[in-house]
């Protein structure tokens, strides 16, 4: 089995929730207890900073990993989904996981998942503990795929955590207010162990102090904290820059030796290091054209405040969603005067470009259908000049599909 072959076995036979949903979503850890036990427990032999949130964590995630290469250190990163590439989720020191790794990883383990019948994600992230603790990294710094009580990472014995953000996201598996789903993502909080707390809302934060607390885990707040600005663009990257920079300052507290400086070449080195894709992402000039992977209320809210700030004639915005978000709350904060080209992601699940221009319109946002993302964009360019600007959003597999490969 190659590579290929192996990747496009975890992807036909293996419900994957990236694509179909909640048929995939599996609300427990006993496939991923498993799974690790039969390799030895691989996810106990590195340190670990588990990072969970509704926005900002994968930013937050690579801001941190940067900085830890620059200090020296040798680091494992699992994120998640991927854009173009399936290795993209698991990285040593800025490297995607080698292929032959995987294959052979497939190869030898698959016959013993049928009993177990695990997800795409509870195969991907064992995958990534095996390879870290093969790898000998010093520091994983490992992404919640969703929420985080029954999250498949949730196995792991952190040295730091942190929550980045809560907002209505996923409230179908998480809960449909803002305390539940802090309750959800508190979840990652262990006994005694340093939790940073980002740009979170007061009922959701008293959620969460109440967990820490019971956890007698010390709390940082990340808000009052003055980080370097980092290569990140994007006004609402300060939050992520303040919640990674907290991260750090407890490393710090318990003896890993990261410099003032480190922490500034790492944030301003970070897309460069860390090879971060689709966060306010200047695809070109002429027009300004911008991939931002901005997809639920939150998310939308801060690139519209980014919008805001540019001076510009006209403009166009090329939008997909998958078909589980609340449509209404993200539709509900687009600008009216922009130009919408509404587009489909080649995933099922996503919502079909017909339904979001419906929807679209009980808003006033108006404009035309197109097959995929790619004419949408194509269209969008057609109808611009100088002095206009072009944003691909709504969901990280609308704009995967118009980024270019990683060199």
């Amino acid at each position: 089995m190659n590579y290929e072959e192996a990747v496009e076995y975890l992807f036909s036979q293996l419900p994957m929730f990236h694509r179909i949903g909640a048929a995939a979503y599996k609300p427990d850890i006993g496939n991923i207890s498993q799974l690790s036990a039969a390799l030895g427990n691989p996810h106990l032999k590195f340190p670990v900073v588990h990072i969970a949130g509704s926005n900002g964590k994968g930013s937050t995630s690579h801001l941190t990993a940067s900085v830890l290469m620059e200090a020296g250190y040798k680091v494992g990163l699992f994120t998640s989904p991927h854009l173009k590439d399936y290795r993209e989720r698991i990285r040593v020191n800025g490297k995607k996981i080698d292929p032959s790794f995987v294959a052979n990883f497939v190869e030898q383990s698959k016959e013993s998942w049928k009993s177990i019948e695990p997800s795409f994600f509870e195969i991907t992230t064992v995958l990534a503990f095996h390879y870290f603790a093969e790898q000998q990294v010093d520091i994983a710094i490992i992404e919640v795929g969703m929420g985080g009580r029954l999250d498949s990472t949730n196995i792991v014995q952190p040295v730091v955590t942190a929550i980045t953000s809560i907002s209505l996201d996923h409230t179908q598996f998480l809960g449909d207010t803002l305390e539940l789903i802090a309750k959800e993502k508190a979840g990652i909080i262990k006994e005694k162990i340093p939790v940073v707390l980002g740009e979170i809302p007061t009922g959701a934060r008293a959620e969460i102090l109440a967990i820490a607390k019971n956890k007698n885990a010390p709390v940082t707040f990340s808000t009052s904290l003055l980080p370097p600005k980092s290569a990140l663009e994007g006004s609402y990257q300060l939050f992520n820059e303040r919640t990674s920079f907290g991260i750090l300052l407890e490393l710090q507290k318990i003896n890993w030796k990261i410099s003032e400086e480190q922490i500034q070449t790492g944030f301003s080195k970070v897309i460069e290091n860390t090879h971060l894709m689709g966060r306010w992402q200047i695809l070109s000039n002429e027009p300004l054209t911008v991939a931002e992977v901005a997809h639920n209320e939150e998310g939308i809210t801060f690139l519209v405040e980014k919008i805001k700030t540019l001076s510009y004639k006209q403009l166009h915005i090329v939008i997909g969603m998958v078909n589980d978000k609340d449509h209404s709350q993200v539709l509900s904060l687009l600008p009216k005067e922009a130009e919408y080209y509404f587009v489909q992601a080649d995933i099922p699940r996503a919502l079909p470009k017909e339904e979001l221009q419906a929807k679209a319109l009980e808003f006033m946002l108006k404009g035309n259908c197109y097959v995929n993302v790619h004419s949408g964009l194509k269209a969008a360019h057609e109808n611009s000049s100088t002095n206009h600007l072009v944003i691909v959003t709504g969901s990280i597999f609308t704009v995967a599909e118009i980024l270019p490969e990683e060199d």
